[in-house]
């Protein structure tokens, strides 16, 4: 397919900063891919000097595949296609000493942090879950603004922040006697020394000499002065972004760094893609309109020319259990008139709780379904038990993994004799594991719980002498038997059925770790450490992330269906309190609100339809809501709503039934 003239600009501007703004369905993918691909082989630049930077692993793996695609392995040799993440762990792994960090670190995911900030203020906060999950938080936008706790000191702080600020110090001084980073780190830390060190600096901005960044409205301050650290003055960057589809202002995106460039890059070039490829002229006129109320720096109009198209469907429903029948029913009717497939509808909502009721349904009609962003497979606790023996091989210094299986399966270590342990490491300023082997251990600890403590730590250093010297698989194999894991699980699950999946999950696991140690033509082997991380950051990342391509209705989040499309969209719960949130109302943020339904409408590629109930249940009360501001601010005439359906012709009613009729036949002829 041949570019259009936008996207030909955006490929073949090569000589200074260049911001690129795609509206949803732009192509912005094939703009990123193909100026790669002119890189390369028009302008003399070797694929190992270019790094394309994106937000999903997922994202990271397609770019990859299709720069592959369109240059061959030779010229692609060295290319850098990663994550934000990824980028940041290359730096640090390759500058642990500037940075004054042991090689062997340990990656900690949210629950560790969790668990870490929990134990730190068991006086103070005493597992209070809401005050946790704000101090967590607050740490982690700390450091997203590049904020250390040192930083903080002498700063006039509320009275609450400065308390977060004392955790803050506990939980950075603990992270650094563990050898341990968490997800922030991996922006935060390469960003501080490449501000702080020029050496270090001039090395990457000569490693890096052309860099592509995706989904730029979604970069935090940490992340953007990633970039602007690695362009330097020369500034050869190509950021692709849409300022319409930014909704991730509670992670810590800012839509305004966009707009910052322009003033930290006064050459920026400003070319915008307006085509799409996705939608019809229809869906997105009505987008269109709905975003013209937010406040511009950039303006643009998506257009298309897929045709006008259906008009929109506003479906109104007595309450959230007819909201589901109506959907449902309107989708079986319209799958069996268009002879399409379940995996063509897609069901969007606000919040994950309003997919229940809908799933209820769908099982009742036994119409697959699948709802993404549901437990990971890296959340499920015998991967989490295994990854955490895995991570104390590869570092003995991480004292959370430690508490997570010295005791699991059980061994006689309860919570006093492990209480002991830690006091007897932070007297001696040690690690847990360290204080295994103190000769005083027997002063503070004895009997069955002392003997289990030295065979444990012992059994450990062996496992993980020989998984660095020799056979990592064998290794891990043996361990997994030697602890009778599998004996244990079917002691403690709640059926044998359960057991017997959390086996086949470990399984999977093993496989994974076998391959990644393996190595293939494409991946060099890795050794246990790499693979560790590796796995932890793909934990972290792929939360949610699917590639299942089964027959089944989609049921997601308006968030978490970014970047996909569908050809038949339901928007539910078009109410005020849903979609604008009650929060976002509150704190009159609408203006995210109405990015988030826009991403919503620009999903669909043929026919979207926006469902609302006039009464609902909340919190044990029935409310009636108010339909959602975002309808009223449509083209009306643009809408169908329920109560306004012609007549249909007796044209049409014969057209509908011969429709209907070739696909019962075909549906005949199937089975």
């Amino acid at each position: 397919m041949k570019l259009n003239p936008g996207q030909n600009e955006a490929v073949n501007f090569i000589s200074g900063p260049c911001l690129v703004l795609a509206g949803a369905g732009s192509g912005k993918t094939r703009v990123i891919t193909n100026k790669i691909a002119h890189l390369v082989r028009n302008c003399d630049m070797p694929a190992r000097y270019i790094a394309a930077v994106t937000f999903t692993n997922k994202a990271a793996r397609e770019m990859k595949e299709r720069v592959g695609q369109t240059l061959g392995k030779k010229e692609a040799r060295g290319l850098k296609v990663s994550t934000f993440h990824t980028l940041g762990l290359n730096i640090i792994k390759s500058e642990v000493k500037a940075l004054g960090i042991k090689p062997g670190f340990s990656l900690f995911d949210d629950k560790d942090s969790m668990s870490l900030l929990k134990d730190l203020t068991e006086v103070e906060l005493d597992g209070d879950k809401e005050l946790l999950s704000v101090l967590q938080s607050r740490i982690s936008n700390w450091k997203n603004d590049l904020i250390l706790p040192e930083h903080l000191k002498g700063q006039s702080l509320s009275a609450s922040d400065a308390e977060f600020a004392e955790f803050y110090q506990r939980y950075h001084n603990h992270l650094r006697a563990y050898n341990a980073l968490d997800f922030d780190d991996l922006i935060c830390l390469p960003t501080l020394l490449l501000k702080a060190n020029e050496a270090v600096r001039q090395k990457w901005q000569t490693r890096i000499r052309y860099l592509l960044v995706d989904e730029y409205q979604d970069t935090n301050t940490s992340q953007y002065e990633l970039v602007r650290l690695l362009v330097g003055e020369r500034a050869r960057f190509t950021v692709v972004g849409d300022d319409d589809q930014s909704i991730y202002s509670w992670r810590g995106a800012r839509p305004q760094n966009l707009v910052l460039l322009q003033k930290d890059f006064p050459r920026l070039k400003v070319i915008k893609l307006e085509q799409n490829y996705r939608s019809s002229e229809r869906i997105l006129h009505c987008a269109n309109i709905l975003i013209q109320n937010n406040p511009h720096v950039f303006e643009k109009r998506l257009f298309s020319e897929l045709g006008y198209g259906d008009p929109l469907q506003v479906i109104v429903a007595k309450n959230e259990e007819h909201e589901a029948e109506r959907v449902v029913a309107e989708l079986m009717a319209h799958k069996f008139m268009q002879g399409t497939s379940f995996k063509d509808y897609a069901i969007l909502y606000r919040g994950n709780f309003q997919s229940r009721v809908f799933e209820k349904v769908l099982m009742s009609n036994r119409i697959p379904y699948k709802i993404s962003g549901g437990m990971s497979f890296f959340g499920r606790t015998e991967v989490k038990d295994i990854m955490a023996y895995l991570r104390l091989l590869v570092n003995q210094d991480d004292d959370n993994a430690l508490l997570r299986v010295i005791n699991t399966p059980s061994r006689g270590i309860g919570r006093v004799s492990l209480e002991k342990l830690g006091n007897l490491a932070n007297q001696n300023q040690t690690t847990m594991f360290e204080a295994a082997f103190d000769p005083h251990l027997q002063d503070v600890l004895s009997g069955k719980a002392l003997v289990s403590v030295e065979q444990f730590s012992r059994w450990i250093v062996e496992l993980s002498d020989r998984a660095v010297r020799g056979d990592g698989i064998a290794t891990i194999r043996e361990m997994i038997k030697a602890m009778g894991y599998e004996e244990w699980l079917y002691e403690t699950s709640t059926s044998p059925k359960a057991a017997e999946m959390a086996m086949a999950n470990i399984s999977t696991l093993f496989g994974w770790i076998s391959d990644m140690l393996e190595g293939n033509e494409l991946d060099p082997p890795m050794t246990l450490q790499e693979v560790v991380n590796r796995l932890i950051l793909r934990d972290m990342m792929e939360r949610g992330e699917d590639e299942d391509e089964a027959d089944q209705v989609q049921l997601m989040t308006l968030h978490a269906s970014k970047g996909l499309e569908f050809p038949y969209v339901f928007m539910v719960g078009m109410e005020e309190g849903l979609l604008p949130h009650q929060s976002s109302i509150d704190e009159d943020n609408i203006d995210e609100e109405r990015r988030l339904a826009y991403v919503g409408i620009t999903r669909a590629q043929k026919t979207l339809f926006m469902t609302l109930a006039k009464e609902r249940r909340q919190y044990g009360e029935v409310i009636n809501p108010e339909p959602s501001r975002f309808i009223d601010e449509l083209p009306q005439d643009d809408l169908v709503r329920q109560h306004q359906k012609s007549k249909i012709s007796a044209e049409d009613r014969q057209k509908k039934s011969q429709m209907g009729i070739a696909n019962l036949r075909n549906m005949m002829n199937k089975s």
